[in-house]
Order: C-alpha cells, then sequence, then structure tokens
C-alpha cells in the first residue's frame, strides 16, 4: 500500500500525478483506463482543496492494487468540511450546452470513471474511497 500527504495546494497536483504513476509503474494497465483514473483523481483532489478547507489543510492519499482482475483501491482523506461528493446529483445532460447549469460535471466523471465509490466521516476526517479495474 502506498501513500503520501499534502498540503491541499493546487501546486501539489502534479504530485499527486508522480505518486500514482509510481504506484503503477510495475503492473500494466491499459492506457485508456489509466487516463480515465488520472482524471478522476485530479478531479477529487481539486475539489478537495478548492473547497474541503477554509483556510490550509492537508490531503492524505492511500492507494492499494490487486491483482485477479487488477483493481486499484484510492482513498483521500481530509479533515475539512464534511461533504459526500457521491450524494451529488447528475447534471442534466439532455440540456443544450448554453442551457447547461455550470458545476457538477467534475463529479459526475468521478462516478463515470470509477468501478465502486464509498465515502464516510469517522473521527473528523472526510474518507474518500474509490475502486477501478484496469
Amino acid at each position: 500500500m502506498g501513500e503520501i500527504t499534502l498540503l491541499a495546494r493546487l501546486e501539489n497536483l502534479e504530485r499527486v500525478y508522480k505518486f500514482i504513476n509510481q504506484e503503477l509503474s510495475h503492473v500494466k494497465c491499459h492506457p485508456s483506463k489509466k487516463l480515465e483514473l488520472e482524471l478522476a483523481l485530479e478531479e477529487v483532489y481539486v475539489n478537495i482543496v478548492r473547497y474541503a478547507y477554509q483556510d490550509e489543510g492537508k490531503i492524505q492519499i492511500k492507494s492499494q492494487l490487486k491483482e485477479n482482475p487488477l483493481q486499484i483501491t484510492i482513498q483521500f482523506i481530509d479533515q475539512g468540511i464534511p461533504y459526500n461528493p457521491l450524494e451529488n446529483k447528475d447534471p442534466e445532460r439532455s440540456l443544450k450546452i448554453e442551457n447547461k447549469k455550470k458545476g457538477g460535471w467534475g463529479i459526475y466523471l468521478i462516478k463515470k470513471f470509477m468501478d465502486q465509490g464509498d465515502y464516510a466521516y469517522r473521527n473528523g476526517c472526510n474518507i474518500l474511497t474509490l475502486q477501478k479495474t484496469l
């Protein structure tokens, strides 16, 4: 299991990519699956940075790989404002683009790109767990 703790700042996003790429470096996964994973994790990270803390806080990211089938589990843990992104209603997809409401699309993509998600608030921490078969 890999683990990294970062200050919740946008400039640390590159470190998130490096962490995930390091975790996946010894396994073979389809490039499109890896891209979906990276996009979903970017959305989670950026949402925590932008909305979880009024001031500055930390984000802990844990990963675990499982084989047969190859699957990754990622946990984001923060001590920000309690918020379950998985409860967000999906945006209205049938509207014309000019009538669509801003926001909500990132969380929609997280739910579409990841196979499973779970949220808990324990001991003052938001814990978002996401799984994806690679």
